[in-house]
């Protein structure tokens, strides 16, 4: 018996847009670019604000 793995269904447009909104208002307001905020929302198992934002506290604590 072999197991598949579910599939994952992709964002809808408008997903998408609020996700891209919420990087751009992180990377303004962490004054980070966007690119680091988007790796950090990818790396996450949630792409909840709360999670990025701890992320990148953690992150710049290590600076």
């Amino acid at each position: 018996m072999s197991q598949s793995k579910p599939k994952t269904v992709a964002p809808t447009q408008a997903e998408t847009e609020e996700l891209e909104e919420t990087i751009a208002y992180l990377a303004k307001r962490h004054r980070v670019s966007q690119a680091i905020v988007r790796e950090i929302a990818r790396n996450l198992p949630s792409p909840e604000r709360s999670a990025i934002e701890r992320e990148i506290a953690r992150g710049k604590s290590r600076r």
